[in-house]
């Protein structure tokens, strides 16, 4: 029997928030096991990739897209981005969703490394799980630039989104909640969401569109029977594909 090939190194851009990043990669451990069991290959120690973290700080993206004199994310993600390439890695995947806003500029400026795109990547899943309709959770920023939107349209898939007062709630949950360590409050901000959107649009499936949302949600006792898409798996996904030298 030939000898497998080793798979590629692959990086995670993180540190936005830290505990996301973290998160992230048990999921894309979790994703490696998935693909060595489906591909009928052993899960030892020897066969998950090598794989590199820059867990770095980062400046809040959704002010820096609200506001152009805040301190801007760009230069550190393209220095840890260069990190990951110097490292080896040969794609890279970043947990955070509206740090996609810089996506194509990250990608131009390290252009050895490919950059997956996380809405992008989960519009792909979704159309291939035949999900047609799916209401959005996300980032006043993430909504403003429209990441999923666009994405999702070029799947065909429509996308449902909260109202002002819903996406206030959403922040409240993320900073306040999440970011601060109060996950009870971060829970009912965005089962409260949630809960909106499905008395006004049915049992449809919610994208939880930032990494700090399935932090919290999928623990609250309301949304224990919705359907809830975690993007960071998905990218964690795609990562793994790529490490296994899937296309």
């Amino acid at each position: 029997m030939s000898a497998q090939p080793a798979p590629r190194p692959v990086g995670i851009l993180a540190g936005m928030g830290p505990a996301a990043g973290v998160d992230f990669v048990r999921l894309f451990v979790a994703a490696c096991e998935d693909w060595l069991r489906t591909h009928g290959r052993q899960v030892a120690d020897q066969a998950y990739p090598e794989h590199w973290m820059a867990q770095l700080p980062v400046p809040d993206r959704t002010r820096a897209l609200a506001d152009p004199a805040a301190p801007q994310p760009l230069e550190p993600l393209v220095r840890g981005l260069k990190q990951l390439a110097d490292l080896g890695a040969r794609a890279a995947a970043i947990p955070c969703n509206t740090a996609h806003a810089w996506h194509a500029a990250l990608q131009e400026r390290v252009p050895q490394i490919e950059l997956l795109h996380m809405p992008r990547e989960t519009a792909a899943a979704l159309r291939r799980q035949g999900r047609m309709r799916v209401g959005l959770l996300a980032t006043q920023g993430t909504y403003r630039m429209g990441l999923y939107a666009q994405a999702l349209a070029t799947q065909g898939i429509d996308c449902v989104l909260p109202g002002d007062d819903a996406r206030e709630w959403l922040m409240q949950g993320i900073y306040d909640g999440v970011k601060a360590g109060d996950l009870p409050l971060a829970q009912a901000r965005f089962a409260a969401v949630g809960a909106q959107l499905r008395a006004a649009h049915g049992d449809l499936p919610l994208v939880m569109a930032c990494t700090e949302i399935p932090l919290a949600l999928p623990q609250a006792p309301q949304a224990r029977d919705w359907t809830l898409v975690d993007p960071s798996a998905i990218l964690a996904a795609a990562l793994a594909r790529r490490a296994y030298g899937e296309a």
